[in-house]
């Protein structure tokens, strides 16, 4: 089995002078980039075996130093670039003294949406795997230029870097979606095969700010992929009419499972869908109607913590906490997460659907449904709320636009308006925090700016 390493010195051979790796600033062709992993792996040289904690303001010397670990026999270990000493000593301490399998590549921290992060053991069996999955069932090619608008500390924008490279295809690398003339400066790169990586926040703040100027790249974008957060229905539609003849991906993935599922939804629209699995990858649901996973892409284990380990990895399958269901064609359908339901008077609520619901009305660009405590039920719904500055609608509308989408049970009793929801890196509801008043400060889960959604959707 060739590592990613091994197809990045077989590529700087074959395409010495093509472009791998481009951002705003600097760009390096395959036999530059190669150079200089070789060169920054001379320097890790005497790091075999041990884990190198990292972090780079730099998009290409983040990935230079990522590679230059493998190819040094190291460990990599990316943290966020803004990621405070302390929490870069704190792991450079637990991992000091663990003990790593010969074939382990990486070490992937979660944002700890659902409780604290945990590090993720990932093994190079595994990188490769999910590079062959998303090969296969994306179609990455040679000349695609795929751009990359999230942080590569996070498995969701780093996965997308081997496919890339095994193809010899080129990496354009943004510093997020902040700024979306930079976002379309890339889509102005002289390509007929672009692609990325959006999570449905970036989705989301496209349609709704940038639509025309979008649309005016449908015959340059190949494919878009969006992950790692559920996409509202809505977006989907809205993306497919303004990118009718752009492959659009809905996949199922996460640190934990590796690549697992993906669905083109600009076939067929369905909410929630993330299709059939992918070559080396399979899915089933447990008699707890919970996802399972099995095949290549599986992690090896959580650093420093057995005990958890084998609570969902067991049997060679990798027991996930998301709740779904497979349709009559096979394809896997996310419903929501099982430590997210919310009991309400006995019947059982997935925010996540009512999140979806209010999402589809204007005026409203994002939410989060919560349980607050209620004297005669125990609990009740309570939905908070960001609006339009020049459309904010009223309660009782937002409340009879849900009345009309969903069980009476699962309509809120409580509505607030807010100025932010707190969000991941990943686009994911942080559940643990909710609503806050502004950005957080650390660098450990910086919200991102834009609306998105919560965890699951509406399946049809």
């Amino acid at each position: 089995m060739k590592t990613i390493e091994e197809y990045l010195c077989l590529n700087a051979d074959r395409y010495p002078e093509k472009p791998a790796v481009i951002t705003p600033e600097e760009q390096l062709t395959y036999r530059e980039l190669h150079q200089a992993v070789c060169e920054k792996a001379e320097a890790l040289s005497d790091r075999k075996g041990q884990a190198v904690v990292f972090a780079s303001s730099r998009p290409i010397d983040f990935l230079v130093t990522y590679l230059a670990i493998h190819r040094a026999g190291a460990i990599a270990v990316p943290l966020d670039k803004d990621a405070p000493p302390r929490r870069f000593r704190a792991i450079e301490e637990q991992l000091s003294t663990e003990t790593f399998a010969h074939d382990t590549a990486d070490v992937l921290y979660t944002t700890g949406t659902t409780g604290r992060p945990k590090g993720v053991v990932i093994s190079h069996k595994a990188i490769m795997a999910d590079a062959a999955n998303l090969i296969a069932a994306q179609g990455y090619r040679h000349d695609t230029v795929f751009i990359v608008c999230g942080p590569l500390s996070h498995f969701g924008s780093l996965s997308k870097v081997f496919p890339t490279i095994v193809c010899g295809a080129t990496l354009y690398l943004l510093q997020g979606m902040t700024d979306l003339n930079a976002f379309f400066r890339a889509l102005d790169y002289p390509s007929r095969r672009l692609a990325t990586f959006l999570v449905p926040a970036n989705i989301r703040m496209l349609v709704l700010l940038a639509a025309k100027r979008l649309q005016r790249y449908a015959d340059k974008l190949d494919f878009i992929e969006t992950g790692a957060a559920p996409i509202a229905p809505d977006d989907m539609r809205s993306l497919c009419a303004l990118l009718p003849r752009t492959r659009l991906y809905n996949t199922y993935a996460s640190t934990e499972t590796g690549i697992i599922a993906t669905f083109d939804y600009n076939d067929t629209c369905i909410g929630g869908c993330v299709g059939h699995a992918m070559p080396h990858s399979r899915f089933f649901i447990t008699d707890k109607g919970t996802i399972a996973c099995q095949g290549a892409t599986l992690m090896t284990r959580y650093a420093g913590d057995p005990e958890l380990t084998r609570q969902i990895l067991h049997d060679d399958t990798l027991f996930t906490a998301d709740l779904g269901h497979i349709d009559e064609e096979g394809r896997l359908c996310i419903i929501g997460r099982e430590d997210d339901i919310i009991n309400i008077g006995g019947y059982k609520v997935a925010p996540t659907e009512v999140e979806a619901a209010a999402l589809a009305l204007p005026g409203i660009v994002d939410c989060i449904c919560t349980a607050v405590p209620h004297p005669v039920t125990g609990s009740a719904l309570k939905l908070l709320f960001v609006a339009e500055p020049s459309s904010v609608p009223d309660t009782k509308v937002i409340a009879r636009h849900l009345a009309t989408l969903l069980e009476a049970y699962k309509v809120p009793a409580l509505y607030e308006q807010t100025d932010h929801i707190r969000r991941t890196f990943n686009g994911k509801l942080d559940r643990k925090v909710g609503a806050s008043p502004g950005p957080s400060k650390g660098g450990e889960e910086e919200p991102t700016p834009n609306p998105s959604r919560g965890r699951g959707v509406i399946c049809k």
